[in-house]
């Protein structure tokens, strides 16, 4: 069966005639892809995905931090460069998002 984009979060539902199926936000479809391939990843993806994994940016301008939960590394740093995310900047994103996955 395909993606169900209007669930609130992923998991797997059952349908009314009792199939049973898998479901992913817009946002988990997303870090698939920027995990695939963090070297060619628009900015507003990643920014989707800070907003969703670190809440509003704490910080607005040429960069916007987020605070993350923990501390030692207390936040994420990201900027546009020409409409993309700069690559080091994504990585750093995908392992906070891995390293908040694995506490929660």
């Amino acid at each position: 069966m395909g993606t169900i984009y209007r669930m609130p979060v992923s998991g797997i539902g059952t349908l009314d005639n009792g199939y049973r199926y898998r479901y992913h936000t817009v946002v988990d479809k997303l870090l698939e892809q920027v995990g695939g391939n963090p070297k060619n990843v628009r900015f507003t993806d990643l920014r989707k995905l800070c907003d969703r994994y670190f809440g509003e940016p704490r910080q607005h301008g040429s960069h916007l931090v987020y605070n993350t939960p923990w501390p030692g590394q207390p936040r994420v740093n990201i900027q546009s460069s020409k409409g993309m995310a700069k690559p080091y900047q994504v990585r750093q994103v995908l392992k906070a998002i891995t390293r908040l996955e694995e506490t929660v």
